[in-house]
């Protein structure tokens, strides 16, 4: 299995924007649902959103509010989050994780090293 890639962290003001990316290369991607996850320093880590293999099905956590938005391309093995109405709040590094349960039965468990996201003025 690949480990995934993220992209797209960066140093944003409050109220303002980013697309996050992650690309994880497996044939099976499609496969594979998708989660988001934060974790920032001194608190517990979420999990944000997720997709379903084939994009159908997507789930947010309350924080969100309508303010992110996960999609996916399975033709470039890539899901992404975009975020708007950033809040300091969302400072926090974001991983991806990739996760389908194998043929034979055991879960396959993919994270990303993670992108850091500061929301500040």
């Amino acid at each position: 299995q690949v480990q995934p890639g993220e992209s797209g962290g960066d140093l944003v003001q409050p109220g303002g924007w980013l697309r996050l990316s992650c690309v994880a290369a497996e044939p099976r991607f499609s496969m594979y649902d998708m989660r988001w996850y934060r974790h920032d320093p001194g608190k517990e880590r979420e999990l944000v959103e997720s997709i379903s293999g084939g994009g159908l099905n997507t789930k947010y956590a309350e924080f969100v509010n309508d303010r992110f938005a996960i999609s996916r391309d399975n033709n470039k093995d890539t899901v992404y989050m975009d975020m708007v109405s950033l809040k300091p709040d969302d400072t926090a590094v974001y991983y991806c994780n990739a996760k389908r349960t194998a043929s034979w039965g055991a879960t396959i468990d993919l994270w990303g090293k993670g992108t850091p996201v500061t929301v500040s003025s």
